[in-house]
């Protein structure tokens, strides 16, 4: 077993300055197998190093905010460069013109567009726009995992302690009828989804419809890019599937790693939070660093190598060889249908199932382990650009090792004698129990 003393040590440390251990719950310690949860210290293209001075191959890439690699030259340098002369300052720059002219060149349909830190703040700022737009209050938001930290959709979640009642409603992802059903209240002020996920792709007129149906009743269209930005396409799931949105929520890989969101949409919605309408001014986004100059400079580096190197293709390929390997492994040892790797070759998740063929958290926990004591990091098989053939030849030789151990588990009918610890936990959960620190 790889030694994780140091990191150990500082995770324990972490929990006393930091609660729950980190600053974001999916890189909370409880969504690692017990005491080899590493703190890094670096990284360079798909590698990072531990506090330990242990590397990994890693998947998720900052939480899938990472599409060109750590350390990225041209994003790097071109960061330094702009902020030698100045991060912040007292009136708009140049550069924020800039960086808006190539957001709207890149995103079909959006007209106007408003820069921001974290995703949750434009979701919840589209939510704003649109209940000023329709006079109406509730939001109907798709069957899909995350969109915000605030009330209107924390508040459907376990984690609500602390929330007021929300009127958040809930619509069937693919199902027409289930938004037809909320829409026909007459109190939805807006419809928000994501376009596809990594594993569902939207039904033939599915995203068709759900822009009829909004127009019908009434209400704004709101497509959450977070995730398929930049790694379905540059322009977004929605260059991809043909339907404009109202208004749209971008962040993550944006800035390769670099804090950056943005909220763009019509210009007939957006103007309400601006200076050119008659109506009542909503209050749509206003932060003190959202222009801050390094992230929009990031920003302009990441959209320059999307148009010169073609980073999507690259991650489809390293992702395509990856699980074709992982198929052959498991085919071999004769556990296919119980560890299996999913979802958009730029996108990959992994499926764990007992012998019962359930989904297991104990048994993804093993495999977890036996892949971080083999030098990879993945809480999915989630590529970047940077991901060589080299790391992810790597990556089959730490998981043929692992599935050989999945296997043995799965014939003794459970995970006793190999797991060391206790299993994961889902990271929006009520109690901090059964992975309490």
């Amino acid at each position: 077993m790889r030694d994780f003393s140091r990191s150990n040590a500082i995770q324990e440390r972490l929990h006393e300055l930091v609660p729950g251990g980190a600053h974001t719950y999916a890189r909370g310690a409880d969504q690692y197998p017990d005491a080899m949860a590493p703190v890094l210290v670096r990284g360079a293209g798909a590698r990072v190093w531990d506090a330990d001075g242990n590397w990994y191959v890693e998947y998720g890439m900052g939480l899938r905010s990472v599409t060109l690699g750590h350390g990225y030259p041209p994003v790097v340098t071109a960061v330094a460069r702009t902020i030698a002369d100045g991060v912040n300052f007292s009136r708009p720059t140049e550069l924020e013109m800039l960086a808006a002219q190539d957001f709207l060149s890149i995103v079909p349909g959006a007209e106007m567009v408003k820069f921001a830190k974290n995703g949750s703040d434009t979701t919840t700022a589209a939510v704003k726009l649109a209940r000023a737009v329709t006079g109406r209050e509730q939001v109907a938001v798709c069957d899909q995992p995350f969109f915000s930290t605030d009330d209107w959709f924390i508040g459907t979640t376990q984690m609500d302690a602390g929330i007021p009642a929300v009127g958040t409603v809930r619509f069937r992802y693919n199902s027409l009828e289930s938004v037809a059903e909320v829409l026909a209240s007459g109190t939805i002020a807006c419809v928000i989804l994501e376009q596809a996920t990594a594993l569902a792709e939207p039904a033939p007129g599915f995203l068709e419809g759900v822009r009829a149906l909004c127009d019908r009743h009434g209400a704004l269209l709101v497509f959450d890019e977070m995730i398929t930005g930049f790694r379905w396409a540059l322009g977004g799931a929605q260059s991809i599937y043909g339907v404009v949105p109202d208004l749209s929520c971008w962040g993550k890989a944006m800035g390769n790693g670099f804090p950056i969101s943005a909220l763009a949409g019509k210009r007939e919605y957006m103007e309400l939070g601006g200076l050119r309408t008659d109506a009542d001014r909503v209050f749509l986004l206003s932060t003190t660093h959202g222009p801050e100059t390094g992230a929009l400079a990031a920003f302009r580096a990441v959209v320059d190598a999307y148009r010169t190197t073609d980073p999507v293709s690259r991650m489809e390929a390293a992702g395509i060889r990856l699980s074709t390997g992982v198929a052959a492994i498991t085919a071999d040892l004769g556990i296919g249908e119980h560890l299996q790797v999913l979802g958009r070759p730029s996108c990959l998740v992994y499926a764990t199932r007992d012998p019962a063929g359930e989904p297991s958290q104990p048994f993804r926990t093993l495999f977890l382990q036996e892949l971080l004591d083999r030098g990879v990091l993945g809480q999915s098989f989630v590529t970047s650009a940077a991901h060589t053939d080299a790391d992810i030849d790597h990556t089959l030789e730490a998981v043929r090792e692992a599935a050989a151990v999945y296997r043995k588990a799965l014939e003794q009918g459970s995970v006793d004698g190999l797991l060391n610890g206790r299993p994961v936990a889902p990271a929006l959960r009520r109690h901090a129990a059964p992975r309490r620190a």
